[in-house]
């Protein structure tokens, strides 16, 4: 994708630094202290010389470098160099999110103005671990989700890094979609599908709310697409970003992830779509740049 130099959204909430006690889900994570590891002797004079020098010999025996003591103060040699590294990639991470953010905000503003719909953009939660959302607790595990009730998208970034590694499914296109899919759930919410579809699931059995879910779902697809047209032509796709955003959907199909994880299908269970829905629906908003070809609920899927 050709995201640099574009406009990034401000719509973002950064809670990465918040630890799990800070945000009310239990005991707080693993916090690295913040002193230094080796502190100034109080004692002066040629005394205190002595002592540090002694200090100095007796902690590189034991395979200790003192410098690195005195730099980061971490007691970790590697700490420094690996957070510096791992900010700086979050720090990538976040603008090309912020840049993509940025565009749907621009193409969703756009269409829903020709239908005479102000777009109020979503907030972009950024969290790691664990956080609280208006629609209860958000964890790494449940991947990223929209909360209709604060109009909030919750993601940790290290879904991406699964999304490549264990769904098979990297670049940069394929993380747009993820996120795009979840701005079309706001969409959904704007028109009134979501309201809609809290209301009917109620009166439902589980297969037929997993039904309409699926619908709902496929919808987001599909206007992930239509988000994606335009976004191509305005010259932001490279070749083989289409292949990426297929790709993704045909690894998180429903059909696809319950053959992995469990050896067989259970299509009463499906709440997204398969493989070849998803990949459908979001090639039909892709293709066309229309809402109206989005109609998953009066269409055949």
């Amino acid at each position: 994708m050709e995201w640099r130099g574009r406009r990034e959204s401000s719509n973002i909430e950064d809670r990465r630094n918040e630890g799990f006690g800070d945000q009310g889900l239990g005991g707080g994570g693993m916090r690295f202290p913040s002193g230094g590891g080796m502190r100034r002797v109080s004692g002066g004079g040629i005394s205190g010389i002595i002592i540090l020098i002694v200090l100095f010999f007796v902690l590189k025996a034991l395979g200790i470098d003192p410098m690195v003591l005195l730099d980061d103060g971490t007691g970790n040699p590697g700490y420094q160099q690996s957070q510096t590294q791992s900010q700086a990639g979050n720090d990538q991470m976040k603008q090309f999110i912020a840049t993509v953010l940025g565009d749907t905000e621009d193409t969703w503003t756009q269409i829903l103005k020709t239908k005479g719909i102000q777009y109020p953009p979503p907030t972009l939660v950024l969290f790691s671990g664990a956080t609280r959302s208006g629609c209860g607790a958000a964890q790494s595990a449940t991947g990223p989700f929209y909360c209709p009730i604060d109009r909030k998208v919750y993601l940790d970034l290290s879904f991406y890094s699964q999304l490549a590694t264990k769904f098979g499914a990297a670049g940069d296109f394929a993380q747009a979609y993820v996120l795009a899919h979840e701005v079309g759930h706001h969409v959904q919410n704007l028109i009134g599908v979501l309201p809609k579809y809290d209301q009917e699931r109620r009166k439902l059995s589980a297969a037929q709310g997993n039904a309409l879910s699926v619908r709902v779902e496929l919808q987001a697809d599909c206007f992930a697409g239509v988000w994606g047209y335009y976004a191509k032509n305005k010259g932001m796709l490279d070749p083989g970003d289409l292949d990426e955003a297929l790709n993704a959907a045909q690894q998180i199909g429903d059909d696809t992830l319950q053959k992995e994880t469990q050896g067989y299908v259970v299509p009463d269970s499906f709440t997204h779509g398969t493989s070849e829905q998803r990949k459908t629906w979001f090639k039909r908003g892709f293709d066309s740049g229309k809402m109206d070809a989005c109609d998953t609920f009066n269409s055949q899927i």
